[in-house]
């Protein structure tokens, strides 16, 4: 990934198979915006307790930042689950309830997400000019959040999924992510060879650790997604909270930051 420092103070990172490609997209880092402590700084959540005064202040900045219109970004009321919805021109500023993922095919409509270690996955239609973003945490992944939002790419515009280039952004890491039995169970019922996704770092008497990572591009590739179009930006949140919000590490008193993804007019490239 790519680091961008915008004239505002506020800092993005951007993905490097995306450049050049009439796909914008950028992850927020927690620099930039006006919340104080625990939510310093960008923090785009009202329901850890800081103010919606200050969130909507910090969503005008990263719409500055971007060279967007704030009133037009596009959210889920995100549940944790594998609900997606299809937008267009129409949705612009609406917010979804019940869904963790955003489809569509118009160009400069601004699709947001909200994280805190959950993972950010961005999937791009090149053939057919379409988007789609998902918020994969551990409930979201196990379910198969970004192969639900794959499979609406396929029903809403054709998508074939051996030409859609993934994403997968900043999000807490193999090496931070200690689970509870709750987690392999249904994980071992859920995924496909779900045994390698788990590492017993301390003794196979110990709780292991869940390579979320790993689980989605897994995920991706069994629907049909080429390995080589799948892009993990290895970027621990965890172990990066000077960059990012990390609800494990922080031990939840912190943020939320974002991924705001939008189509270029296909004429054109990104400019990063």
């Amino acid at each position: 990934m790519q680091r961008c420092v915008h004239t505002n103070g506020v800092i993005t990172y951007t993905f490097d198979s995306l450049a050049g490609r009439p796909v914008r997209a950028h992850v927020s880092t927690r620099h930039g915006g006006i919340s104080p402590a625990p939510w310093s700084s960008l923090n785009f959540s009202i329901r850890r307790g800081d103010t919606p005064e200050r969130v909507r202040a910090n969503r005008l900045r990263l719409a500055a930042a971007l060279g967007l219109h704030a009133d037009h970004f596009v959210h889920c009321q995100q549940v944790h689950g594998t609900g997606v919805a299809k937008v267009d021109d129409s949705d612009a500023g609406a917010w979804f309830a019940g869904s963790d993922g955003l489809i569509t095919d118009a160009t400069a409509l601004p699709l947001v997400l909200v994280f805190a270690d959950c993972v950010p996955v961005l999937l791009y239609d090149a053939e057919h000019h379409a988007l789609g973003i998902c918020h994969a945490g551990w409930r979201g992944t196990v379910n198969g959040a970004a192969a639900a939002t794959l499979w609406a790419m396929q029903a809403a515009y054709d998508t074939d999924p051996a030409q859609v280039t993934a994403c997968l952004g900043p999000s807490i890491g193999p090496e931070s992510y200690e689970v509870g039995d709750e987690v392999v169970s249904l994980a071992l019922a859920h995924l496909q060879h779900a045994d390698q996704l788990f590492y017993y770092p301390n003794g196979p008497e110990q709780r292991p650790y869940f390579d979320l990572w790993a689980a989605n591009r897994q995920q991706l590739v069994a629907a049909g997604v080429l390995p080589d179009h799948i892009e993990i930006s290895g970027i621990d949140t965890a172990r990066n909270t000077a960059d990012f919000f990390s609800h494990r590490a922080e031990q939840g008193r912190c943020g939320l930051f974002s991924m705001v993804a939008w189509l270029a007019p296909s004429s054109l490239s990104q400019e990063g």
